[in-house]
């Protein structure tokens, strides 16, 4: 799985090169009415991949976390003995005897 996913970031790298090399270019991004950002096709291309990327990087990761701890607490549960009858007290529990016809 780790190849696939290598092949996978190489070949976008590759396809990000390929674009930023045939598209280098100004482009004028106007954000309000008297704020202006000229910024280069690549770059636009590159923040808003980030900005996208990112947040659902983020998410990803803490519900990674959240289920590591649960995990891990469950497993120290599991470890504890439970509060079930325990040998002891099931030889000590008078056996029914069964009805005879």
């Amino acid at each position: 799985m780790a190849v696939i996913r290598t092949i996978v970031w190489v070949v976008l790298l590759i396809a990000l090169l390929l674009f930023s090399l045939n598209n280098w270019t100004t482009v004028t991004v106007k954000i309000w009415e008297d704020l202006v950002w000229e910024t280069r096709l690549p770059a636009l291309v590159i923040i808003s991949f980030l900005l996208g990327l990112v947040p659902m990087w983020v998410l990803r990761a803490t519900g990674r976390w959240r289920m590591q701890r649960r995990i891990n607490a469950l497993e120290a549960a599991s470890r504890q003995p439970s509060a079930a009858l325990t040998s002891t007290q099931l030889d000590a529990a008078p056996a029914s005897e069964p009805a005879s016809d």
